[in-house]
């Protein structure tokens, strides 16, 4: 368990982006894309209000610790010298004692076909790795969501499963994917 107890850095800096907590000046720029249809669609939920966007940002303000099951780190993500939130990834442990964790991202579709996407979660599965001593991390997506499929694809993660009608989203039966990767295959 020890493994998994180390801190969290304040930020994180890449070649364009800097991924850092939310604070509540980041409620609007996050609300700008989680609040829209086509964003909410391959997330199995409405789109978010501003009043749960701002809650959650409340509920995860002091959140610094990795140790126990779901246990997450969300990170607001900004091109490096602006001020406005483009997009955000999540780190999440689902199983401490077998060192898993979850990755997430969701963006503006004003930013899309940058690579931010993968360039943020690149940055996040790294530090899951290098400094939080994860063993496997996972990422379960949309089937739909082809954009998610070539960020897990440009991480070197292999599909591990394809879920049928796994979720209800609505109406709508969706099928996910699970992609993942190891340590020791990251390390390589």
């Amino acid at each position: 368990m020890s493994a998994l107890s180390r801190q969290i850095p304040e930020r994180v800096d890449t070649e364009r982006l800097t991924l850092r907590p939310f604070t509540s000046d980041d409620v609007d720029d996050r609300h700008a894309y989680q609040s829209l249809p086509e964003v909410a669609r391959y997330l199995y939920r409405p789109p978010l209000t501003r009043e749960s966007c701002a809650e959650s940002i409340r509920a995860r303000a002091d959140a610094t610790g990795w140790q126990a099951d779901g246990d997450s780190l969300l990170l607001a993500v900004r091109r490096t010298g602006e001020p406005v939130v483009v997009g955000e990834v999540v780190l999440t442990l689902r199983n401490a004692r077998a060192r898993q964790a979850e990755i997430g991202w969701v963006f503006h579709p004003a930013h899309a076909g940058h690579g931010y996407a993968t360039e943020a979660a690149r940055a996040l599965a790294s530090l899951a790795f290098a400094r939080l001593g994860v063993h496997r991390l996972y990422a379960r997506l949309d089937a739909l969501n082809t954009g998610s499929v070539r960020v897990c694809e440009r991480l070197g993660m292999r599909r591990e499963a394809h879920l049928i009608d796994s979720d209800l989203d609505g109406d709508r039966w969706g099928s996910e994917y699970v992609y993942a990767v190891l340590a020791r295959e990251w390390r390589a």
